[in-house]
């Protein structure tokens, strides 16, 4: 497990890919080619079967990268975080029961929340950072900045209809972390092992963001 807290691992990564894996042996090439780019913070996950095997294939092959899972829905998938030996987690929702299991585990989690009751009830549980997903669809920018004055403590990593075109102005956004965008690896280009497409279009996002 990572020793950062979860607002700093975020803070250090500024965008997070979001990585759907439907061929396991593709994870650690593809996992390669975006760290070369400079997107070390890698979200694989549970949409497919091979989803929990990528990460851990990743996990232990790339040492670079910082992996966790993401579609988490129940105790059971965040019990994998532990069990891999992950760094995060990520969740398109949150449960009672789900925050309740992240915070008896122990595990880096990242609730996603859609409304101002579904954060108020994350954070009543401890979690200020949550996931404001899916963003563009519940308002994106203006949703953001709605929800920062009555939570000024809230942090957001908003994933969901990000992309490169958007995703700075996300960035601008004093309540935001980071942004989450799974644009760095169209399946076209993964199914091709088209791993130099996918290092020059991470490398050419993290230089939009850092300027």
């Amino acid at each position: 497990m990572t020793t950062l807290s979860t607002a700093d691992l975020l803070r250090a990564a500024r965008l997070v890919a979001v990585l759907t894996i439907e061929d396991a042996d593709r994870a650690v090439p593809l996992a390669r080619a975006l760290v070369a780019g400079g997107v070390r913070t890698l979200e694989i996950t549970l949409r497919t079967k091979a989803g929990a095997t990528a990460a851990a294939a990743v996990r232990r092959s790339v040492p670079e990268a910082v992996v966790g899972l993401g579609t988490v829905q129940t105790r059971d998938d965040l019990a994998l975080v532990r069990q891999l030996d992950l760094q995060f987690a990520f969740s398109p929702g949150a449960t009672a029961d789900l925050l309740d299991a992240a915070r008896v585990l122990g595990v880096p989690f990242v609730p996603g929340i859609g409304t101002a009751s579904e954060l108020m009830a994350a954070m009543a549980r401890g979690f200020d950072v949550v996931k404001l997903f899916p963003a563009e669809q519940v308002g994106g920018i203006g949703m953001l900045r709605a929800l920062a004055g009555p939570f000024p403590t809230a942090l957001f990593n908003p994933t969901g209809g990000v992309t490169e075109d958007n995703a700075g102005a996300y960035l601008a956004q004093p309540n935001v972390v980071a942004v989450g965008g799974s644009w760095l690896s169209p399946a076209s280009d993964v199914r091709a092992g088209n791993w130099d497409a996918i290092t020059e279009r991470a490398r050419g996002a993290m230089a939009r963001i850092a300027s």
